[in-house]
């Protein structure tokens, strides 16, 4: 118990030191990014820290597989230049037995992960897209999808439109039963229109079955007039920037996801990407161990047989290998061609298999 409880120390010591490295390297490289995005808003020094501290954890969510190889890679060849994997051998302990505490610490590191870095990396997104959009565009996200259906927000010189619609197309451009609610520019309500249906176009919405009333009279419902042919709404949203308001699957807090992914089916919208990451993320800790497996294969070796080097760029380039493939399995599931299934658990199932093989006949070959 002594010894497992030294090797686990040892391994997450190896994979803080290699975070923190990537950590401080992100963070430069961001704070001089922003301070070149937000230049013509002269942000200062300051400021572009806090958007870089916003913005790397994100970063860093996405290549954690990566940081997590190259801290076994770390901790597997310390071990093998001072001899404790030859001791540990010696004494009775088998390879794939001493192997069993860092894939504990593993898995357990990934289920940590999905359970805490991941609503943090969410909500730091979310304020970093919200205060980016606030300094250069002076709004935020124009969509919003909640359980009661499909909010939408427009502008234009005269005031602000807010749009509710109980469901929606595919794509956010057809609405059914739908409300428009304009405000004036001191934020007081004008007009209040509900249509059948809505359909966005080139010159605006095109509304069917509409009722208009002017909230400005003290009576809006004797006031209130009725159209049967369509009548078109100005508007200055596109479906570009309809699409862009869902943002990222990732913005969105692993405990949040089952709900939003319901009130987007609810809405009418496709809840595929989501539904997708949920799953890439429940699999995490499968794939942290089996990035371990991989640099252990390679590197769980004494150095008096020579090659470390070549061992090393062996497993850097296995574990960049299932990271990429991992990100090809995602682009597959996220367009339908391969089951939700197959796209979330089949890079890290693989990897492990192929890793546990190499390693039984390292070990036992």
């Amino acid at each position: 118990m002594t010894l497992s409880l030294y090797f686990a120390r040892r391994f997450l010591w190896n994979i803080t030191q290699v975070f923190l490295i990537f950590f401080g390297i992100l963070l430069l490289v961001d704070t001089i990014d922003q301070l070149r995005r937000f230049s013509d808003a002269d942000i200062g020094l300051a400021r572009a820290g806090r958007f870089a501290l916003l913005n790397v954890p994100e970063s860093l969510y996405r290549i954690l597989p990566l940081i997590l190889v190259m801290g076994a890679i770390v901790n597997f060849l310390g071990l093998a230049r001072s001899s404790e994997l030859v001791v540990v051998r010696a004494a009775g302990r088998s390879g794939l037995r001493f192997l069993l505490t860092p894939l504990i610490v593993a898995v357990l590191l990934g289920a940590v992960t999905i359970a805490l870095f991941n609503p943090l990396v969410a909500a730091t997104s979310k304020r970093y897209d919200a205060e980016r959009a606030a300094l250069s565009q002076g709004g935020g996200s124009v969509l919003s999808v909640s359980d009661t259906g499909l909010w939408l927000r427009q502008g234009s010189e005269t005031g602000q439109t807010v749009v509710q619609a109980a469901r929606s197309g595919p794509d956010g451009t057809e609405l059914f039963g739908a409300t428009f609610l304009t405000f004036g520019p001191e934020g007081q309500p004008i007009t209040r229109i509900e249509a059948e249906t809505a359909r966005l176009g080139g010159e605006g919405w095109t509304l069917t079955g509409i009722k208009t009333w002017n909230l400005r009279d003290a009576n809006p419902e004797l006031t209130a007039t009725t159209a049967t042919g369509p009548v078109t709404l100005a508007s200055d949203l596109t479906p570009e920037r309809i699409r862009d308001g869902f943002g990222s699957p990732s913005d969105i807090a692993i405990w949040d996801l089952p709900g939003y992914v319901s009130d987007l089916e609810r809405a009418g919208f496709s809840s595929l990407a989501y539904r997708l990451w949920f799953q890439m993320e429940l699999a995490q800790p499968l794939l942290m161990a089996a990035m371990v497996l991989v640099a252990a294969g390679f590197t769980m070796r004494h150095v008096r047989f020579g090659g470390t080097g070549r061992m090393v760029l062996y497993a850097m380039l296995s574990g960049f290998g299932i990271f990429f493939l991992r990100n090809f399995a995602q682009a597959m599931g996220d367009t339908g061609q391969i089951p939700i299934a197959l796209a979330a658990w089949g890079p890290p199932s693989i990897a492990m298999l192929m890793s546990l093989g190499f390693l039984l006949h390292l070990e036992d070959g």
